[in-house]
């Protein structure tokens, strides 16, 4: 082991571009690892948030030992790390929307009874769980809310669905952290019951 860690410092040391290489996609790892992170940790997923926390600090142990020594007669070092820094942000938030950890909830206010007993009808029959509700706005006139939960992969989805299914329909979406009961599908599912 301490071979490698011989071998890495002497790498890391020397003036190749790869060195410049290395340091940005490993702050653009650790960074996105870091994003990541906090995102399961918000979301509830703590076993998730340690393990990905873990290799966070393995990279950012190793990428800033390489920048902070000496950083002041390379300065290319550090442009290449505080740069990655921020690409690190977008990869990480990125990788967020693409993982689609968790689950979220969509409030859409339809104006009328007869679109909100078609919109209800068509999403269940797409095998989301939908729940309604009276609501009333600003002009006191009465409204229809249909309240859905969902697993975040199924977000964009379930979107669309709703904009073709009643354009007029105001939608909100927030995340949630925690659900107990309930009628939910997972996409699997949702999409065989499609099939039928």
């Amino acid at each position: 082991m301490k071979e490698f860690f011989d071998a890495l410092h002497a790498f890391l040391a020397s003036n190749s571009i790869w060195v410049y290489v290395f340091i940005f996609f490993g702050r653009i790892g650790d960074v996105s690892m870091g994003t990541l992170r906090i995102v399961l940790i918000n979301r509830g997923e703590r076993f998730k948030g340690s393990l990905v926390a873990f290799i966070e600090v393995v990279l950012w142990l190793v990428v800033a030992s390489s920048v902070l020594v000496g950083w002041t007669s390379d300065i290319w070092k550090a442009v290449a790390y505080c740069m990655a820094y921020a690409c690190g942000n977008y990869v990480g938030s990125w990788l967020d929307g693409l993982l689609a950890f968790g689950m979220s909830s969509l409030q859409i206010v339809v104006p009328t009874l007869e679109e909100v007993k078609r919109l209800a009808s068509d999403l269940q029959g797409r095998g989301y769980g939908v729940t309604s509700i009276d609501v009333h706005g600003k002009s006191k006139t009465q409204h229809y809310m249909l309240i859905m939960i969902l697993k975040r992969k199924l977000l964009k989805e379930a979107m669309e669905d709703i904009g073709h299914l009643c354009p007029a329909a105001m939608v909100t979406v927030s995340d949630v952290k925690t659900v107990r009961g309930g009628y939910m599908r997972s996409a699997g599912k949702r999409r065989a019951s499609l099939m039928k």
